[in-house]
């Protein structure tokens, strides 16, 4: 697939936002990922949380989502700053990370071995969760790219949390919907991945809700 062979040339880029304060009211959803999380070149309110928030409300949801994104980000480093990224605010989480393990051959079963802490952890919390989903690129060859492809779908099944196969999805690989770089989505990316992702959100939130 054209968009995995993208992914090779560079590493997601350090420099993401931070998670910020919620509101008081409303659900509260935290995003916690990546570059892909953190609208890396992207204008404010351009990015995923931003965008996803905004139709969530139009839809008549009273929410916020809130950008726990940090560009770079790797699975250990989401597992060493998950207890104080997602605070005692939040009510669910969309996990999305492990595109970085991958462009740097971080070995699949600890990819798996972090992602499955942090599912544990916010287990232990009582908060629902939709894992994101991510592929490997090809270079790291097929024996790599199985081990890794069947990370997300073992631990969703594992842990009985909803998975959103491919974050991507729709997106990577098509110019017009990507950065320059070939990697970020463009705004109107986002759009499309929130468009594709949005049931499964609304899932995600009315789990919270019936809590």
């Amino acid at each position: 697939m054209r968009f995995l062979a993208i992914m090779i040339s560079s590493l997601l880029i350090v420099g993401g936002a931070s998670a910020g304060p919620a509101a008081a009211n409303g659900t509260t959803i935290v995003a916690f990922g990546d570059s892909l999380t953190a609208g890396y070149g992207l204008d404010p309110g351009e990015g995923f949380p931003d965008q996803l928030q905004q139709v969530l409300r139009a839809k008549g949801h009273d929410v916020n989502v809130i950008d726990a994104g940090v560009s770079g980000d790797t699975t250990a480093g989401g597992l060493a700053r998950l207890d104080w990224s997602i605070g005692d605010n939040a009510d669910a989480v969309i996990l999305e990370l492990g595109a970085n393990d991958a462009l740097r051959g971080v070995a699949p079963e600890e990819t798996r071995k972090n992602l499955a802490a942090m599912l544990e952890k916010l287990k232990e919390r009582g908060l629902p969760v939709l894992l994101a989903g991510m592929l490997a690129p090809p270079n790291m060859g097929p024996e790599y790219g199985r081990a890794f492809n069947a990370i997300y779908p073992d631990l969703a099944k594992e842990y009985g949390v909803p998975l959103y196969p491919f974050f991507l999805d729709g997106v990577a690989g098509d110019p017009a919907l990507n950065l320059g770089d070939g990697m970020h989505p463009t705004g109107a990316g986002v759009a499309v991945i929130v468009k594709g992702i949005l049931p499964d959100v609304e899932a995600l939130l009315a789990e919270a809700n019936a809590r």
